[in-house]
């Protein structure tokens, strides 16, 4: 929908510094422009209009009584007004129309029909209650300023972002991406060095705490209060539960999905311009492509490839048959080498911090062809975290072929398969201990070992948490709740690889390109569905997500259905020993930035073992992506659209 940003307290040059953050963000909302100094606090807003396209514009103002007019940041009437509350808000209010029934039940008067309006006179009604109504994606802020008071929130599971640092000189300051908190005066940008072993384990930034020192992200289902430019209150207002229900059939389960997948479609089909909907091979997006073509005729989907790619593992020949069978435009590009290459750079600022995730960028280029036809667009994540349909969920029910041997026995022949280069030492440790002893999150493992850290970086950090401890926390969650093995790992899941991988690049990607990502199965109703669902009825050793497979067969073809996912297959394995590419990484392992951070001889010797056959890529990619994003803000920058 937008961007934010914010601070309280005041600057000397107020006017310069909010309109210099809203300009770094200017491309998650090209269609307007507020700012406004109030009474002890500074707000900024980039509009991407969506819905009320005359009167959501933001910030948005009103005083606590139930018939006082609302006020737009820039109008006359702003100019004019002395109010008590004051929003920002970046995202959707998928059932704002239903709240708003009740808010009018209770004698609250509206000015707009937007969705803004609504959440900010839920907060005037019931205060931090309001966000267990809501059903959406969301990031906001709201400045009271009778009590000074900023009270800011992030949704359920994170859809949408939102970092804020606390200064030594007394201002909190608040954006939608980290990049607009470096153009406030009072931030000195910094980088932190902890984050970057962290990265090395998971791919992704795990912690709370950004690449830069001092800004963090809130966490999902999290509000916060400040007061005086410090945070006074931090809660976590709802938790992720699953409380499987034994007794239905397949055929009830599915049922069940599909009626409330229909919902969450149609919820977020509520928009006053057209939505489109990425469509790949796979089952989620083709589930949820037909389930919005039925509401809407004539939908365009879309689509991206690689040329390498032909047959099985081509998904654009795959979407372009269903989108036949459907009736639904598509529009497919083929990403090629160069572009792709060419791109990276540029990913790595609007992405924020480094993602050594290759898929991001096959995600901004499917952005970016839907962005020249629609302004918001329906995408599938969320499907595999909630109905367990990652291919790694499968594990432990392989691994119960082994119990009857003792552990010890197990961990013997692992640790001999490890050393003698034997494939399925993995298989071993995994049928020896449960899944808090090897899983860490769905990026595949763990990308640097302990001891491949202690080779690659030039210093370590004491205070570096090893990944077991980091998501300790999280599984005895889970395990004091008695969930079973699968069941940890989608916790896992939610907590770490959900949030700070799959979201966040869904969010920064399509923002790059003024495009809104919505996330249908991400809704708190498909996962009141997905939660009380056994995990014996959602994957056995032979299929995965088998409830949400059937549910689907309603709406689109059996061999869609049952089709196994690819997930934006890229050929980085392949260009990495192309001599082209080779001698790109080769450059940026040698260079001073690279010096700095890493032992560049153990970097060369990763890529060399690669070039001679052993699969050394993700290592590759991870450090390659860090080095581009250090270019990027750190550096010489990068040159992006206005």
């Amino acid at each position: 929908m937008c961007g934010i940003c914010g601070y309280t307290a005041h600057c000397k040059n107020d006017e310069q510094v909010i309109k210099a953050m809203c300009d770094v963000i200017a491309h998650r909302g090209p269609d307007g422009e507020g700012r406004s100094i109030l009474d002890g606090a500074v707000f900024g807003h980039r509009r991407l209009s969506l819905i009320d396209l005359e009167g959501g514009g933001q910030p948005m103002f009103r005083n606590s009584e139930k018939n006082s007019p609302v006020f737009i940041a820039g109008t006359q009437e702003d100019k004019e007004r002395s109010t008590r509350y004051s929003i920002v808000f970046n995202g959707e209010i998928y059932n704002y129309q239903d709240i708003r029934l009740d808010l009018e039940k209770l004698g609250y008067a509206f000015s707009t029909t937007s969705d803004t309006e609504v959440l900010l006179l839920s907060y005037i009604a019931w205060g931090e209650s309001m966000l267990d109504r809501l059903r959406g994606m969301f990031a906001f802020a709201i400045w009271d300023a009778e009590t000074q008071e900023l009270f800011c929130a992030r949704d359920f599971f994170g859809i949408k972002p939102f970092y804020y640092t606390q200064t030594d000189d007394g201002h909190f300051v608040f954006a939608s991406e980290a990049k607009s908190i470096l153009a406030h005066p009072s931030y000195t940008k910094e980088l932190n060095h902890r984050a970057l072993e962290d990265y090395l384990v998971f791919q992704f930034p795990a912690n709370e705490e950004t690449f830069f020192k001092g800004i963090y992200k809130l966490a999902p289902a999290t509000f916060i209060r400040v007061k005086e430019g410090k945070v006074i209150q931090k809660e976590q207002y709802w938790k992720p539960q699953f409380e499987p229900v034994e007794g239905r059939s397949l055929e009830e389960l599915a049922k069940e999905i599909d009626d409330e997948f229909r919902v969450s479609v149609r919820y977020h089909n509520v928009a006053d311009v057209e939505v489109g909907s990425f469509l790949s091979s796979g089952i989620d997006s083709s589930y949820m492509a037909a389930c919005l073509a039925k509401e809407n005729e004539g939908i365009k989907t879309f689509t991206v490839g690689f040329a390498e790619y032909e047959g099985e593992r081509d998904e654009i020949s795959w979407a372009q048959e269903l989108a036949k069978e459907l009736k639904v435009e598509n529009h497919s590009h083929h990403i090629t080498k160069d572009e792709y290459w060419d791109a990276l750079k540029k990913i790595q600022y609007y992405m924020d911090e480094p993602s050594g995730d290759p898929s991001a960028v096959a995600l901004y280029f499917v952005d970016r062809e839907a962005a020249k036809h629609v302004k918001a667009v329906l995408s599938g994540e969320g499907a595999d975290e909630f109905f367990a349909g990652y291919a790694i969920y499968q594990a432990p029910l392989q691994s119960h072929k082994a119990s009857w041997v003792p552990k010890p026995l197990l961990n013997a022949a692992a640790s001999a398969f490890d050393h003698l280069g034997i494939r399925g030492a993995n298989y071993l440790h995994r049928a020896a201990a449960g899944p808090s002893s090897w899983y860490y999150t769905n990026a595949n493992g763990v990308a640097f070992s302990e001891e491949e850290r202690r080779r690659v970086l030039k210093k370590k950090d004491a205070t570096c948490e090893s990944p077991l401890s980091m998501v300790a926390p999280v599984y005895k969650e889970a395990q004091a709740r008695g969930y079973d093995d699968i069941q940890q790992m989608q916790h896992v899941d939610l907590y770490f690889w959900l949030v700070n991988d799959i979201l966040l690049k869904t969010d920064k990607m399509s923002m790059a390109h003024s495009l809104e990502s919505r996330v249908p199965f991400l809704d708190r109703g498909v996962f009141d569905v997905a939660r009380h669902i056994p995990t014996h009825d959602k994957v056995t050793v032979q299929q995965t997500k088998i409830p949400l497979r059937k549910a689907s067969e309603a709406a689109i073809p059996e061999k869609w259905a049952a089709k196994k996912k690819l997930g934006f297959p890229v050929p980085i394995v392949s260009w990495l020993r192309e001599d082209e590419y080779a001698a790109r990484i080769r450059s940026s392992f040698t260079s001073e930035t690279a010096q700095e951070y890493f032992n560049t001889d153990e970097l060369e010797r990763i890529l060399d073992e690669h070039i001679a056959g052993k699969d050394n890529s993700r290592k590759i990619w991870i450090i390659y992506m860090f080095l581009l994003w250090h270019e990027a803000y750190f550096g010489a920058g990068v040159e992006v659209r206005s």
